[in-house]
């Protein structure tokens, strides 16, 4: 038992932007209970069983077959979304579109808010380039200031932009007419990315998306995920949208065959299951103001507003992320994502994916018990590692012993974010 937890600490602390596979930590905890994750951001209503099942009967001629060609999965994608397929690149996950953005589009610097997506700041970084990142405030809720982000943008002579809408981790949503304002006033750089990764699940306003207005601008790109909104990031498919010549040199530098059967099998499934589809989003909307409400109730916990799929919390005063995720996954077999490693975040905040409520419950129940020491639904007072308290007790939150403090991991390029706040928490200062 000692032997699996180490060997689940040692594949946290050895990830940088990312948090382990579960398959990873299924093969490190040895299978021993089933995990409940509130780490990856699927969407838990779709597919359906029934579509699952189709699936299932058709695996061997998935697997063993060679699928159609980018282009032809692209042009059924684009029958089912309404868009013209010149103006659309599909690639094997969101994170090979970024890839080819930062290799064809960015030159020598990027500006992006943090925290935020990973990828959107150690990518450019990999390649040499100069990342501005503009901090988020946690007085406004992290929420994005336009204004306040395109006065970074001028005063650091950024050539790029990015924004993720809603922005992942903490799920805040620019409304459309202020993306637009920003599109607007961002039009003489080189290039700049909205990445609507979430957007399908956020209920703000009607339409949240720029989609429509990404073709007809010279330097914009919306990047859209299906893996998420899906539920199958084992499939790995996105897309971008942009003008033709945009869209056409990125997808004029993607692999023959860049997508896989499986994203071609549910691609061609979409059209029978649109409905099914939007009613799994109404569900996790629904499972999102009841999970916000749930943890509004802990004590000491802050919940920032989210219009995504998944809800950032501050965790109490005194309180470490990297032991709780710890102490959570092997005491109650639930997954959290702990932030620690996001730059611009730290560990006393954690990203929870939106789930249903009986998960949400035990969720719930493994925060009590591992914060405040609250007796286990069995009766137990006392769970492994656990401060002891009477049965019955509320004391509050109770502070937790930080863990040894690990040394930052190296960047294989020096950076500079132009933020000194932003590079006293990346250098550990």
């Amino acid at each position: 038992m000692a032997e699996a937890g180490s060997n689940v600490t040692e594949l946290f602390r050895t990830s940088t932007a990312h948090s382990p596979s579960l398959a990873a930590l299924s093969r490190a905890t040895g299978d021993r209970q089933p995990i409940t994750d509130f780490c990856i951001p699927c969407n838990p209503y779709f597919p359906t069983p029934e579509m699952f099942d189709e699936l299932g009967d058709r695996l061997r001629e998935i697997l063993t077959y060679y699928p159609s060609s980018a282009d032809a999965i692209t042009a059924e994608l684009c029958s089912v979304l309404g868009l013209n397929p010149q103006t659309v690149a599909m690639g094997n996950g969101s994170t090979e579109l970024i890839t080819w953005i930062d290799h064809l589009l960015v030159r020598e610097s990027l500006a992006v808010p943090v925290p935020t997506f990973g990828r959107w700041t150690d990518q450019p970084m990999e390649t040499g380039k100069r990342v501005d990142m503009f901090p988020l405030p946690e007085s406004q809720g992290f929420a994005l200031d336009p204004a306040s982000f395109v006065d970074f943008v001028r005063s650091r002579g950024s050539r790029t932009a990015v924004i993720c809408n809603p922005n992942n981790p903490d799920g805040g949503l620019l409304p459309r007419h202020g993306v637009l304002a920003l599109l607007d006033q961002l039009q003489d750089l080189d290039l700049v990315v909205v990445d609507e990764s979430f957007l399908e699940f956020a209920d703000a306003e009607a339409d949240s998306s720029v989609v429509g207005d990404a073709v007809l601008r010279p330097n914009t790109i919306v990047l859209r995920s299906l893996g998420k909104n899906f539920g199958l990031h084992g499939v790995r498919f996105g897309y971008l949208v942009a003008n033709p010549g945009l869209a056409g040199r990125v997808r004029a530098a993607l692999p023959k065959w860049n997508l896989n059967s499986f994203a071609e099998t549910v691609v061609f499934m979409l059209k029978e299951h649109r409905l099914e589809y939007a009613h799994s989003l109404r569900l996790v909307q629904r499972d999102r103001q009841e999970m916000i409400w749930q943890l509004s109730r802990l004590p000491g916990l802050t919940v920032y507003p989210s219009q995504g799929n998944f809800v950032y919390v501050r965790l109490p005063e005194g309180a470490d992320g990297a032991l709780l995720r710890d102490r959570l996954l092997e005491e109650h077999g639930v997954l959290v994502r702990e932030c620690g490693n996001k730059i611009g975040s730290s560990s006393r905040y954690l990203r929870l994916v939106v789930r249903p409520q009986p998960d949400v419950q035990r969720l719930v129940a493994g925060l009590e018990q591992t914060l405040y020491g609250m007796p286990h639904p069995s009766g137990r007072t006392t769970m492994p590692g656990q401060a002891l308290v009477p049965a019955g007790r509320h004391p509050g939150p109770m502070p937790m012993p930080m863990p040894a403090a690990q040394p930052a991991p190296a960047h294989a390029l020096p950076y500079a974010s132009g933020t000194a706040a932003v590079d006293r928490l990346v250098q550990g200062a």
